[in-house]
């Protein structure tokens, strides 16, 4: 019987290629959607809005944080992929006891191209997630040489790779950390994290960061929904920021 080891070191057996599987995280539906995994999804949570034909048609099992059990078990899946901090781990260990739960940690672009080629070998699909992945690879690559034509030109450091914060809640305003995906992500698009020698996503004040003299603010859409209102807002409190509303769900 094949065995398929996770990201948390579990390891997991299917006797058969998963024809019922459940997704427990939104960019993990994406991904099986794009792996042309159509008939082979049984379920996805309430926060899986793309692509949408799947929110309209596929059976939703809560949310991700509120998974319905009882909406999982009449799904009779033969497989649920889920991700360690989406998901809450009582409620995967329950499943765990009755389902075979595969478990992505995704901290950094390493971590989610192997996600991606490792949901390819659960689901047969394994040439289609290895171009996928080197898809995406190369146009982070790309984004690397752009950067180095940068420095080759001698542009000032704080313009080519200017500090940056990028918050996710407000009352407290909180900011992404060390040791997580939108961290590696602000690195290999440019920026350098104010906060990478912090504590995950520490709650912080926006006076702390009057003293740059120009940094870049980065409000996300989501998990907290900021708006124009809040861009006026940071503003105030940092006249001389680049303050920027940008899409969570990328």
């Amino acid at each position: 019987m094949p065995s398929f080891t996770d990201h948390l070191g579990r390891t997991i057996f299917l006797p058969r290629v998963p024809r019922r599987i459940v997704s427990l995280v939104p960019s993990q539906t994406e991904l099986l959607y794009s792996l042309g995994l159509d008939e082979a999804v049984a379920g996805i949570t309430k926060f899986c809005i793309h692509p949408e034909a799947w929110f309209h048609t596929k059976p939703r099992i809560g949310g991700t944080k509120a998974i319905d059990a009882a909406r999982v078990d009449a799904l009779h899946p033969d497989l649920i992929i889920a991700n360690k901090e989406e998901n809450e781990k009582p409620q995967i260990e329950a499943l765990a006891n009755r389902y075979p739960v595969w478990i992505s940690d995704v901290k950094n672009l390493e971590d989610a191209l192997a996600m991606i080629r490792a949901v390819g070998s659960l689901t047969d699909t394994a040439g289609r997630a290895t171009a996928i992945a080197g898809e995406i690879a190369r146009e982070f690559a790309g984004l690397s040489d752009e950067r180095s034509v940068a420095a080759g030109r001698g542009d000032d450091r704080d313009d080519a790779f200017p500090p940056a914060a990028y918050f996710i809640w407000k009352d407290p305003w909180m900011v992404a950390g060390k040791d997580t995906f939108i961290d590696d992500m602000l690195r290999h698009c440019g920026f350098r994290n104010i906060y990478a020698d912090t504590e995950r996503y520490p709650s912080v004040q926006l006076s702390d960061l009057a003293a740059l003299a120009r940094p870049v603010i980065l409000l996300s859409s989501e998990p907290y929904p900021f708006r124009q209102r809040h861009v006026k807002e940071v503003s105030e409190v940092l006249p001389h920021a680049t303050i920027l509303l940008v899409d969570g769900e990328l």
